[in-house]
């Protein structure tokens, strides 16, 4: 992999203010960014795909899949992950706990998905089963003018029809410290660090308080949402340390916390209303 031509965009159909919360649980440094009316960009400012000093190099479509995966399990809007590398590119869409559909170009474009993936994100989107389906589609077929940057940025066209529109410069093909530049002069941009479990406790709070599944953080339903996430985030996290991958390490990471914050906070609820 040629780390230099290396990028990668997060795009959430949510506002900045309501994406910040879920994002400091990826435990990574990012930049934050309006995006259009109804989406927010991350870009990530670090390489986690080069490695470390301890760790091998991850190709940039894993990582970038559990971050996708993560941020979406935790919330009530889907999450697109945006990816390219020096041989091919591509997108995943994550969207709750159903399974991430995504595609995949070669460098000179040429598509080496399946056609079925692209109609599950139009459906997943709520995109025109028609005239943007069909825009899709010209995405599958072979075209000797368009490249694998070309072919992604076909598809942030048709996304333009949803509201997204992405600020000048973040654009796939550029590298990871151009995107990263980029973002840092946006307007009202924001740095989105770790600052350790006391911060992330109160931000997933605060994000639950304002958001619209207030009535899932109580009771019954509440208990057996955060159930489900303790089982399923618990053998993720331990696959993903096992196998190295920092993505899906952090998808289990973040579905653990949702469901000890979850009990913890109905836990907390009851015994104040007790008082």
């Amino acid at each position: 992999m040629n780390a230099t031509s290396t990028g990668a965009l997060l795009l959430c159909r949510a506002d900045p203010e309501t994406v910040r919360p879920l994002a400091h649980l990826l435990r990574e440094q990012m930049l934050l960014a309006r995006a259009g009316e109804e989406w927010s960009v991350l870009v990530p400012e670090g390489k986690p795909w080069n490695g470390g000093a301890e760790q091998d190099p991850e190709p940039v479509d894993r990582i970038l899949g559990g971050w996708a995966t993560a941020l979406a399990v935790g919330s009530t809007w889907p999450v697109l992950a945006l990816w390219w590398d020096a041989d091919r590119a591509g997108f995943t869409l994550a969207a709750g706990f159903r399974r991430p559909v995504g595609y995949i170009w070669l460098t000179d474009g040429t598509p080496v998905g399946e056609d079925e993936a692209l109609r599950t994100f139009a459906v997943r989107l709520g995109l025109d089963p028609v005239l943007d389906v069909q825009a899709l589609e010209e995405l599958t077929r072979p075209d000797p003018d368009a490249d694998a940057d070309a072919r992604l940025r076909g598809l942030l066209a048709v996304l333009t029809r949803t509201g997204l529109t992405l600020p000048a410069g973040l654009s796939p093909g550029e590298s990871a410290d151009r995107l990263r530049s980029v973002a840092a002069v946006q307007r009202e941009v924001d740095r989105v660090e770790w600052a350790g479990w006391r911060d992330a406790v109160r931000v997933e709070l605060d994000a639950v308080e304002s958001s619209r599944i207030g009535p899932w953080v109580r009771g019954p339903r509440a208990r057996a949402v955060a159930a489900a996430q303790l089982a399923a985030g618990l053998p993720l996290l331990l696959w993903g340390a096992r196998r190295r991958s920092g993505g899906w390490a952090a998808a289990g990471a973040v579905l653990l916390a949702q469901g000890v914050l979850g009990l913890v906070y109905e836990r907390a609820r009851a015994g104040a209303d007790a008082s």
